[in-house]
């Protein structure tokens, strides 16, 4: 029996677990991919302390200090989460597991590009992580769909890489796009704007060879990195009774507390921080999150 059990391993999860286990809660983390999406970035450059780091080396310090500090960690898909009496029982692919209060930190999915031709062309041409696959396209033409952030960061990433970068955006400009990765975009020859369109079709047999868009034209490009924002995970929730708003994000109080007694949430996946889905915002939701929970728990 654990005191707590939190579900996810992005900053949320592994924030809370940080303070979780100072507070001597016997604590489990689970979570699918240890690291949550943001080991997709190629760099971090807006977490305190560091200039510039990759994603997937500032959650290893996290997970780092996590395992030192005394926390489990586990690498598994859950399945469901139940309440009986007063436990929760959390099914994974590797059992079950039983604790006194839950965190949910499931953090967010990113949204897919519902057009013809995606399915047959996924892993084909067609991905959703720069970080991932940005080198498997040197030299070659390449297209962002989307026009936040994250297609910014893709864009900036595949011009490493690529010989053209174009960025596929339904807006008329860049008002969502951080004012430093805006002038990034400008400075980089290779990436070009392409406002006002969607990606209308994919097409290609055995590898992607084109997009049509919606305003009449092809598009020739070997490589198409879907970036459109993304949804919060909280399918578990609703298996709680857990309140959601009208988009589902967890409702969460100021202690980080949902409506259901000891079950409590932080990151991406809640209402709290104004909405601002950013690393250093959910490990403050975690760490505000365990410290409600010892206390309640404690009481």
């Amino acid at each position: 029996m654990y005191d707590i059990i939190i579900i996810g391993g992005g900053f949320a999860g592994l924030g809370a677990a940080i303070y979780t286990v100072r507070f001597n809660l016997k604590t489990l983390v689970v979570a699918k991919s240890m690291g949550g999406t943001i080991i997709e970035s190629y760099l971090v450059e807006n977490y305190p302390g560091f200039k510039s780091i990759s994603g997937i080396e500032l959650m290893d310090k996290f997970i780092e200090q996590v395992k030192y500090l005394g926390a489990e960690l586990k690498e598994t898909e859950v399945k469901s989460i139940k309440k009986h009496g007063s436990k929760f029982v959390v099914e994974t692919s590797d059992g079950e597991f039983e604790s006194k209060a839950l965190l949910l930190a499931m953090g967010s999915v990113k949204r897919d590009l519902d057009v013809p031709g995606i399915k047959a062309l996924k892993g084909k041409g067609v991905s959703y992580c720069a970080t991932c696959d940005a080198a498997f396209f040197k030299d070659k033409t390449v297209a962002v769909v989307g026009g936040g952030n994250s297609a910014a960061e893709s864009a900036v990433l595949l011009a490493k890489h690529a010989k053209k970068v174009y960025m596929l955006y339904r807006g008329k400009e860049l008002n969502r796009v951080e004012p430093v990765m805006v002038n990034q975009i400008k400075k980089e020859k290779k990436i070009e704007i392409v406002y006002g369109v969607n990606a209308k079709e994919l097409k290609g047999d055995k590898a992607l060879k084109s997009v049509m868009l919606d305003n009449g034209k092809e598009m020739k490009i070997d490589g198409l990195f879907i970036e459109i924002g993304s949804d919060p995970a909280s399918g578990l929730a609703k298996q709680l009774g857990v309140k959601l708003d009208g988009k589902g994000h967890i409702i969460t109080d100021a202690a980080q507390r949902t409506n259901v007694p000891f079950v409590y949430a932080a990151g991406d996946i809640t209402t709290g921080s104004n909405f601002f889905e950013q690393g250093v915002c959910a490990a403050s939701e975690g760490a505000i999150a365990a410290d409600t929970a010892y206390k309640e728990l404690k009481k």
